[in-house]
């Protein structure tokens, strides 16, 4: 065992796990105040199911045995006869990097609820998490990741999960909206975040933990781990600048929100690439996802139609095509000699870029496909959105009995503070007890 390789992708491990809370805090802030703590909630959740579920089914179906390079079996069911301290090729426990795929498992999920928030019911979630996770996120695992998978086979390149994270978790928050429906009042009352600093804040652990999930991908100490680090950290500081200045250019005013969100693209953009590309196409590729999501969800949005709350798809699902198609074009041996063919700009011709192109659009059918037979299934054994006095009321009473906030606000009416001054007139002592000597009744 390599002591070296097998604590970088524990801590790579941790940092992907910090991305979820982070993810939570990302959402949180953005949605209105009567849909926090559901959403926050519904992000968290996934940690436990995810867990969960990876032990009992998820590891075995994405990299225990093949059936036609698209599933795995069920003989390390609930990891019986799992050999948790054999090596892998980059001499850690194959214990570490189950625990590593666990962590992918449980982020991943968790991005579409971003697309759904504010109206669509718990329990329908939660049981849409067990199926996709079954039935569509480790099939592409397997399929991408595994040595007997189609798409692996293929000779595609995804070094830390644009096809089966953000594609995937992208594709399926569209198919999920088109379902769902718009929100009540959608487009009518203008849409107020609850908490600005929580969406940096989310960003930040976001960024961090992006470091475990794209140079933790190298599953060692090496030469591409120190790639990866590097062209994820140009690509989102590329994407952030780029976001700002459209923002500049065609609103006219920078916005917290822009930036936070370019970042999370430039972040999207380089993950297929991060290991395989160098610093001039992870500059490119920052720019060319930010662009894309920019367009799309500043003008083919709202005439598509479909309403993608907090944008997963624009962000996840369009910076991930992006990024894998990307890839194509500047994969380079210098950077990962596992790159068999060099991408169009390194002048390796356009068969990688036509390898990207069929994975891509391969895993888009796919999701879709898989997606709608389950929401329509699950459809005809429990409802899958709240009703409108619920989505009215929000959802954190509706579904939790909780509100994200339980201060007291100070009544604007002079009376009524008068009187919660002599009622509490112990607690008010002191300097502000000189306040009533000197307030105007007008």
């Amino acid at each position: 065992m390599s002591l070296a390789n097998t604590s970088f992708v524990i801590l790579s491990s941790i940092l992907v796990l910090f991305m979820t809370p982070g993810l939570a805090f990302f959402y949180g802030g953005l949605v209105s105040k009567r849909n926090v703590v559901n959403t926050m909630l519904s992000v968290f959740i996934m940690t436990g199911v995810a867990i969960l579920l990876w032990i009992i089914v998820g590891y075995s179906l994405s990299f225990s045995g093949d059936h036609f390079g698209f599933i795995g079996d069920l003989n390390h069911f609930f990891m019986h006869g799992f050999k948790a301290d054999s090596l892998t090729a980059t001499k850690i426990p194959e214990s570490i990097y189950s625990l590593f795929q666990m962590m992918f498992a449980i982020i991943t999920p968790a991005l579409f609820v971003g697309a759904v928030v504010g109206r669509i019911k718990f329990n329908f979630l939660l049981v849409f998490l067990i199926v996709w996770s079954i039935l569509v996120y480790y099939p592409m695992v397997h399929m991408v990741w595994s040595t007997g998978g189609i798409l692996a086979k293929l000779g595609t390149l995804d070094f830390a999960g644009g096809t089966v994270v953000h594609i995937n978790a992208g594709v399926t928050a569209f198919v999920l909206s088109a379902f769902l429906g718009k929100r009540i009042h959608y487009g009518d009352i203008p849409h107020t975040h609850y908490n600005l600093p929580w969406v940096l804040l989310g960003t930040a652990i976001l960024w961090i933990g992006w470091y475990g999930f794209n140079a933790g991908s190298a599953l060692a100490v090496n030469n591409v781990a120190v790639a990866a680090v590097v062209t994820t950290t140009v690509s989102t500081g590329t994407a952030m600048v780029t976001w700002m200045i459209l923002d500049m250019i065609i609103s006219g005013k920078p916005t917290l929100v822009g930036v936070c969100t370019g970042t999370l693209c430039g972040l999207v953009g380089i993950t297929p690439a991060a290991g395989f590309v160098t610093i001039p196409g992870a500059f490119a590729i920052g720019i060319l996802a930010t662009l894309a999501s920019y367009f799309f969800v500043s003008q083919l949005k709202d005439r598509i139609g479909i309403d993608d709350a907090l944008d997963a798809f624009g962000c996840h699902g369009i910076s991930g095509i992006v990024g894998s198609i990307a890839t194509g074009l500047f994969a380079t041996k210098s950077v990962n000699p596992i790159v068999t063919s060099n991408g169009l700009f390194y002048g390796g011709g356009w068969k990688l870029l036509g390898i990207q192109i069929t994975a891509t659009l391969f895993t888009i059918v796919f999701v879709i496909i898989a997606c709608s037979i389950i929401i329509k299934g699950l459809s005809l054994v429990m409802p899958m959105r709240v009703n409108r006095k619920e989505e009215e009321l929000g959802l954190d009473k509706g579904e939790h009995g909780e509100e994200v906030d339980y201060t007291i606000e100070m009544s604007q009416d002079i009376d009524t503070y008068r009187s919660d001054l002599s009622v509490y007139s112990k607690e008010f002592r002191g300097q502000i007890g000189q306040l009533t000597k000197h307030s105007d009744p007008d």
